[in-house]
Formats: structure tokens, C-alpha cells, sequence
């Protein structure tokens, strides 16, 4: 039974930074589902991505990987022999339920859970990297960084697919996608208290791009094709390929 999310239900006299804690792992599968439009459909194309770009003998990563929903279809996508997924978080409550979640699936892809800063992961002999609504949380004067890792990292012919809020660059599209994204929220059963506490928690450890930034960023460090093949209101998600 899904752990129902109530964290901003009642009113928080000291509303505190928005972080990734026992709270929040217990009720995200819930919290992603009702507050992240067309989530589901980028899970789905995450393992359809990875069975076309996963290559013999090489390393796919999660980064970010919360309670294991993308590592998951990845493994359940993955037909190439002599492959490893990696999946990390920093967050040791995530990565518990993670543990427990993949190992209710047999299957015989090796996944390596890692408790670490992405940042600090090297990403070696890479086939399919994925950044799924997580590069949002890093600090952006060391995104670019963190890119210019994976692309070296990736073999030639590697993907990234990167999911992410985002924002316009036109202030009235800006205001309307928000709108609609707090009608989505709300027809999924969310409160005003609710919407609007959330949004104060996540205001200084969510930072949005404009799918432009984001492009011209992937461009920066060396990525040559690159699109956005998903957009739902503010959400989305890109390809890159090296």
C-alpha cells in the first residue's frame, strides 16, 4: 500500500529548506505521481532509450536515482551482455527503500547502489547516463562541471537523457505553466496550504534552466545532438547524444 503524502498538509510554523529525507521517502512514489506531470510516460521512454543506446560491456548510471524508478526500467530494458547499472543518491533513506524495492524484481542486470554526491562519482566506460529531475538540485555553478563528467565519461554513441522543471523565458508562458502545473496539483488532491508550503520549501534548493540554458550548456561540453523530446506544462526531458 503507497504511503499517502501529507508532509505539508497541517501548517509549518518554521518551514525549513525542502530535503530528501525518511519523511519524503516513505511517501515519494505518492508525492512524484500527484505532483510531477507526465512522470510515468518519462519513466516508460527511460527504458525504451536505454534498450536502444545500452552497449555490450559497458556502465549505465542513475544519478539521483531516489527510490530506484528509472534504475529499475533500465534493468528491466537492458538485453546487452557484460553490463552494470550504477545507481546513486545521496540521501541514505532513498537508497534503503531503493534497495528493497529492486530486490522485489529478479532479474539478472548487476545494480550497484551508491551512497554519494553525483558530483564526486567518476563516470567511466558509460553507455546510457541518466540526470532524472536531479540536476535541478545542484548548484548551478557546478552543473556544467557535472555535464562536462558525463560527456567524457560517455562512449561515442552514449546518451544522456536529462528530466528537469523548467522554466520560460517568457514571463506570461512562465506564469501559465505554473498555473497549470498548481491545477495539476490540484486536481490530484493537493491543498493551497499544501502547494504553497511546498513551493516555499523547494525555493532555495529548486533553481529551473529554460530548455535553452539547459542546451546551450550540453552544447558547451561537447554534446553536438541534442533536443527536448517531452514536455508536460514545466516538466520535462532531453536526449543528448555524443
Amino acid at each position: 500500500m503507497q504511503s499517502k503524502d501529507h508532509i505539508f498538509a497541517a501548517p509549518i510554523a518554521q518551514l525549513g529548506d525542502f530535503c530528501f529525507d525518511q519523511k519524503v521517502a516513505e511517501v515519494f512514489p505518492d508525492m512524484i505521481k500527484r505532483s510531477v506531470p507526465g512522470y510515468s510516460n518519462i519513466i516508460s521512454a527511460i527504458g525504451m532509450i536505454t534498450a536502444r543506446f545500452a552497449q555490450p560491456d559497458s556502465q549505465l548510471y542513475d544519478l539521483g536515482c531516489s527510490l530506484g524508478a528509472a534504475t529499475q526500467e533500465m534493468r528491466r530494458n537492458l538485453t546487452q551482455p557484460g553490463c552494470k547499472i550504477i545507481a546513486v543518491d545521496n540521501s541514505a533513506a532513498m537508497l534503503e527503500r531503493a534497495r528493497s524495492h529492486l530486490a522485489a524484481f529478479k532479474s539478472d542486470a548487476v545494480v550497484e547502489l551508491v551512497e554519494a554526491d553525483i558530483s564526486d562519482i567518476a563516470i567511466e566506460n558509460a553507455s546510457v547516463v541518466v540526470l532524472n529531475f536531479t540536476l535541478q538540485f545542484i548548484a548551478t555553478e557546478r552543473r556544467e562541471a557535472l555535464l562536462a563528467s558525463i560527456y567524457r565519461g560517455l562512449k561515442p554513441g552514449g546518451v544522456l537523457i536529462l528530466s528537469e522543471k523548467f522554466i520560460s523565458a517568457d514571463d506570461t508562458v512562465n506564469e501559465l505553466l505554473i498555473d497549470l502545473h498548481h491545477d495539476f496539483k490540484r486536481a490530484n488532491g493537493y491543498s493551497e496550504l499544501e502547494i504553497s508550503q511546498k513551493r516555499t520549501a523547494l525555493e532555495n534548493v529548486l533553481r529551473p534552466d529554460t530548455p535553452e540554458q539547459h542546451k546551450e550548456r550540453l552544447r558547451g561540453v561537447g554534446f553536438t545532438h541534442v533536443d527536448l523530446w517531452f514536455q508536460c506544462f514545466n516538466f520535462g526531458s532531453m536526449v543528448a547524444v555524443k
